[in-house]
């Protein structure tokens, strides 16, 4: 496999968007015992509300990505989105797809006029948090259906617009 990602946006009912967003509720049970079962709303990633991308190598999806609108208020934005769904499959991991990702995350959401990205993942996942760490996010509080939660940690990050 070589490292050319082609990402391409779907709707998250696309089969190979279906396959992915399974294998990381699958991750979810071996790292914290269950299924992520915050609300989905599938509406919430196509136009004008979000956008749901997969990644791929050699013709086979191996990462996802996707951003919806909301009403998150974070590091003095209006306008945000929250990164949702980021994975690459263990047989495409450590090969900066996820850091590939999320920039395009970045830079489709910029383009949609939003200010800043936000995102809840887990302690259970040290690999998340550091990307988005060393990617420029910074902590922030808690929000939506993890935002109790001991395991869960949130992050932001302003977008710069100008940058496009």
């Amino acid at each position: 496999m070589d490292d050319d990602l082609r990402i391409e946006r779907v709707s998250i009912t696309h089969p190979d968007a279906a396959f992915l967003v399974e294998a990381v509720q699958e991750e979810y049970v071996a790292r914290y015992g269950g299924r992520d079962d915050s609300p989905i709303d599938r509406r919430d990633f196509d136009d004008p509300l979000g956008t749901f991308f997969v990644g791929y190598l050699d013709g086979r999806p191996v990462a996802t990505g996707a951003w919806r609108r909301s009403s998150v208020k974070a590091l003095g934005a209006q306008v945000t989105a929250e990164v949702k769904r980021m994975y690459v499959v263990p047989a495409a991991q450590r090969r900066g797809l996820a850091r590939r990702m999320l920039a395009h995350l970045e830079t489709t959401a910029a383009a949609e006029g939003i200010e800043a990205l936000v995102l809840e993942t887990g302690m259970k996942q040290p690999e998340a948090i550091e990307l988005y760490l060393s990617s420029g996010y910074e902590p922030i509080p808690g929000f939506g259906y993890y935002a109790d939660s001991d395991l869960s940690r949130c992050f932001g990050r302003l977008l710069r617009t100008t940058d496009l």
